[in-house]
């Protein structure tokens, strides 16, 4: 079959449509985002005044958080190390956090002591309800220094 000049400006032009039609399908599915329906990062972790002076690992299973009482304050830990993801381990008895993994240490405050984490564990955001319960939101996290010593990522009990 010979290729006309008519033949070629026809392919050129269903070229052209095709791509247009292309690009109009992406813009349609594009107004349609994809939802990831999961549940809501905020739960409620129980009284807050049940909770011990010290570090409690009580949640550290079911909802990956230490929570932290000391000198009439509150704060939750995220249990995720900031080097690779990993959870690490409450030793009581060295008075820190140890990642299994690659060796990270932090302090009950979230610091870095020893390892190759880059940055202090993640505070995760608190307040106290009304009814006292203390209600946790691992959606809003924070660990620069300065900023994680104050609300809402501390509370007084």
């Amino acid at each position: 079959m010979d290729v006309t000049r008519r033949s070629f400006l026809w392919a050129g032009w269903a070229a052209l449509v095709a791509f247009a039609v292309g690009n109009l399908a992406a813009a349609a599915r594009f107004m349609f985002p994809n939802v990831i329906y999961e549940p809501s990062q905020k739960f409620n972790a129980g009284p807050a005044a049940e909770f011990p002076e010290g570090v409690s690992t009580q949640l550290t299973t079911a909802w990956r958080i230490w929570v932290v009482r000391k000198e009439g304050f509150l704060y939750a830990l995220l249990a995720r190390c900031t080097h690779l993801g990993c959870t690490p381990n409450w030793f009581s008895d060295q008075n820190r956090f140890r990642c299994p993994c690659h060796g990270s240490n932090f302090t009950p405050g979230g610091d870095v002591i020893a390892g190759p984490a880059p940055k202090p564990l993640w505070r995760c955001r608190v307040e106290v309800a009304s009814t006292g319960d203390l209600m946790i939101d691992r959606a809003i996290l924070e660990n620069r220094p300065g900023l994680r010593e104050r609300p809402p990522f501390v509370v007084s009990v």
